[in-house]
């Protein structure tokens, strides 16, 4: 399916940081003025690979996308997955020079929405009265992005697989707010985030279970009262 024009749902408004503070009867005004087109992209489909160059800034609408890297070998690594509400592709969009170093692949069948960056950075000849919180609210995404990599980084530089699940499950767990949370990967996906051989995490995670540390069903995962030491 082609790009096509599109009308975001109210509920998705409310909770996109891209929209914040900008008033819901605006919101159409400043899809039309940054030519937002919506896209299909079936799961295991690249919308964006590694070489590309855009202007486009992404909004996931329904399902999911994960910014994935794979070396010489194919091995991949996933670096980062984004849900409904969630946009992507911003930094690469700042500076439509710079080839993506990442491939942007559907991890479900998704919708997105894309936004002509160009627009954004530019003055609004229409003096739109939205343009300037948007601009703040882009660029407070990319440094939400820049920490989120940090995050990603901290995880993944721990010694031992035990240490970098515990780094990782209990970053979640804060997030959350709450002892029990849901993690947006498998336990192929998860292991590829922590840079981790699968059997050996597994292997991890059961004697974290045995021990009291977690409980976990699927990608539903509950922190418990065990020493983690």
């Amino acid at each position: 399916m082609g790009d096509k024009a599109f009308k975001v749902p109210e509920p998705l408004i409310s909770r996109s940081p891209l929209f914040r503070g900008i008033e819901a009867h605006e919101v159409q005004d400043m899809l039309t003025c940054l030519d937002a087109r919506q896209r299909y992209v079936p799961k295991g489909d690249a919308l964006l690979r590694v070489g590309d160059v855009t202007t486009c800034m992404g909004l996931v609408l329904e399902g999911a996308v994960r910014l994935e890297k794979e070396d010489y070998w194919g091995n991949r690594t996933i670096l980062a997955s984004f849900g409904p509400g969630q946009s992507f592709a911003e930094v690469y969009a700042c500076e439509p020079g710079l080839p993506l170093d990442t491939n942007v692949v559907a991890a479900e069948d998704t919708l997105v929405l894309l936004l002509d960056l160009q627009r954004i950075t530019t003055l609004c000849p229409s003096s739109c009265t939205f343009h300037a919180r948007l601009v703040r609210n882009l660029l407070g995404i990319v440094a939400c992005r820049a920490h989120a990599l940090t995050r990603k980084i901290e995880h993944t530089s721990q010694r031992t697989t035990r240490a970098k699940l515990l780094s990782y499950l209990s970053d979640q767990a804060r997030a959350a707010g709450t002892s029990r949370f849901t993690v947006p990967f498998d336990r192929q996906e998860l292991a590829d985030y922590l840079s981790v051989d699968r059997s050996a995490m597994c292997a991890e995670l059961s004697r974290m279970r045995k021990e009291g540390i977690i409980d976990y069903r699927k990608n539903v995962f509950e922190l418990g009262e065990g020493s983690a030491l």
